[in-house]
């Protein structure tokens, strides 16, 4: 197995562990209050596991493109290749499992009920939306190269955001659920019936493709933190032969460590800050998200890099690692195993739905059955990715 940095797999399986225990309870009307999304503004430990996903997503590009990235139009192309393909997964896995499992019309014939069906499904998802911004992302960082250039573009990317959804937003706020500008984008360019509509059966999709020009923000905040780890682990190497000189003592362990923490907090008081103008909002993911979920990315990833970096504390986290090596594989298998109840008849609800504790502990029994699967693709070494 290609050497990976063991802080950033163990961060990327927290997350995905978290992610499958939310997304698969064994009732949504029966879940402990931490483990739901904020209504619209707001932020729950819940709304921080996307844009982790995505900050993760960042960091590793930086490491992907150690010696690679030249700006040549294949570095380009792969990084638009990997974002079709992340896209194109999360498209398949919305439609699984292919066909209408009850007919919208039983007078219909199969053709007909199969055409409604494809009519009526939702175009736009979780990995849509990393896969749009990987792209944007990548992109970025591969024309602008330098560390205040991209930090320059993360500003611009939010200014225009924000200035687009307050110049188009309407009646009763340009921030608001049926004021903003993102819902009518989605209805025009995809149509009302492949939008998502759980918030209060209106159009808005959270992960619609507007909402992009930020996400793609919270992945160059990780690919920064992700390039400053490798020059400092290469300038490390380059002055090892002589510690205790400037350029070993600015760039040991403990000193990335303690920067990576700073720079999260710095990110959370700008954050809140921002917030007083601009609400913290995961739907419409405002630029105060960006920063506020950043911020708090930045500093977990920092303990992570205390204990187990400069510590070399990592037994416990061996199973977060198994996670977070094959993250995008734990994704879709929560997706298909979730999705493939109806043809056994199975409900979770049924046996798990009596209160919160059982909810979870249906969550937790999910969890482990992902976990075994991967723990074996670990053991094994096998990595798969796109």
């Amino acid at each position: 197995m290609k050497k990976r940095y063991v802080s950033l797999d163990v961060l990327r399986g927290i997350t995905i562990t978290f992610m499958c225990i939310v997304n698969n309870p064994g009732t949504w009307g029966k879940m402990f209050p931490p483990l739901h999304h904020a209504a619209w503004t707001g932020c729950t430990p819940t709304d921080l596991v996307f844009p982790f996903f995505v900050f993760c997503a960042g960091c590793a590009m930086a490491f992907s493109f150690e010696g690679r990235n030249t700006g040549g139009v294949k570095d380009y192309l792969r990084v638009l290749k990997r974002g079709a393909l992340i896209f194109l997964v999360g498209v398949l896995l919305a439609l699984y499992p292919f066909f209408p499992l009850e007919p919208h019309d039983e007078s219909w014939s199969f053709g007909q009920n199969f055409v409604w069906w494809l009519q009526h499904k939702r175009i736009f998802g979780v990995l849509q939306r990393i896969g749009m911004a990987y792209a944007l992302a990548g992109c970025l960082a591969i024309w602008l190269k330098k560390p205040g250039k991209i930090l320059a573009s993360i500003g611009i990317l939010c200014v225009s955001y924000t200035a687009i959804l307050l110049i188009f937003g309407r009646e009763p706020g340009a921030l608001t659920l049926e004021g903003n500008a993102c819902m009518r984008f989605d209805q025009w360019l995809i149509g009302s019936g492949h939008c998502y509509h759980g918030y209060s059966g209106t159009d808005f999709d959270p992960e619609g493709p507007l909402g992009t020009l930020t996400t793609a923000c919270t992945c160059l905040l990780g690919y920064l933190i992700g390039s400053m780890i490798i020059r400092s682990r290469n300038r490390l190497a380059d002055s090892s032969a002589v510690p205790g000189v400037p350029a070993y003592l600015k760039n040991s362990p403990d000193r990335v460590c303690c920067r990576v923490f700073v720079y999260g907090c710095l990110s959370l008081a700008g954050a809140m800050v921002l917030s007083i103008w601009l609400p913290i909002s995961k739907p419409l993911w405002s630029a105060s998200y960006v920063f506020y979920a950043g911020g708090w990315a930045m500093t977990a990833l920092a303990f992570l890099m205390f204990v187990i970096d400069i510590k070399g504390i990592t037994k416990p986290f061996e199973p977060f690692r198994a996670m977070g090596t094959n993250a995008l594989t734990a994704f879709v298998l929560a997706g298909v195993i979730a999705k493939s109840y109806s043809f056994v008849g199975f409900s979770p609800s049924k046996y798990f739905g009596a209160n919160e504790y059982t909810s979870l502990a249906y969550s937790l029994i999910f969890v482990g059955v992902i976990f075994s699967i991967l723990w074996v693709l670990y053991k094994k070494h096998i990595v798969i990715k796109l």
